[in-house]
């Protein structure tokens, strides 16, 4: 069993940074292709960005190409991201996802094809 918690989401106005974390826990971290993901009040929950499970390759959803950074420290068994620029779309829940890793690694934006959750972190960026 995996458990995951993400932390530090906040209240910030746009063009602002926030640096997301999410602390993993139960088996070895290394072995889990991560994501982040996002749900707005109404909407669907929507790919934000995947990383490998050495943290080589990443992939990112287009509208947060270039503003935001997914990375990993297997060391500390934690994944992050970081946002800067930030919009009022940004506004959302982030959550953490992690599946098992596969031989080569290819991005998956498809919640359903993620094992495990966190319990997300409330993101809110004012205009």
């Amino acid at each position: 069993q995996v458990q995951l918690v993400e932390s530090g989401g906040g209240l910030v106005q746009a063009g602002d940074s926030l640096r997301l974390s999410c602390a993993v826990s139960g088996r070895a971290f290394s072995i889990y292709q991560m994501g982040w993901f996002r749900q707005a009040p109404g909407k669907e929950r929507e790919f934000v960005a995947a990383i490998s499970q050495d943290g080589a390759k990443t992939y990112y959803e287009d509208s947060v190409k270039g503003r935001f950074t997914i990375s990993r420290d297997n060391t500390k068994n934690t994944l992050y991201l970081q946002m800067n620029s930030l919009k009022p779309e940004d506004t959302a829940g982030y959550y953490c996802a992690a599946r098992p890793a596969v031989a080569t690694w290819s991005p998956v934006t498809t919640a359903a094809r993620y094992n495990y959750w966190g319990q997300g972190t409330q993101v809110t960026v004012s205009s």
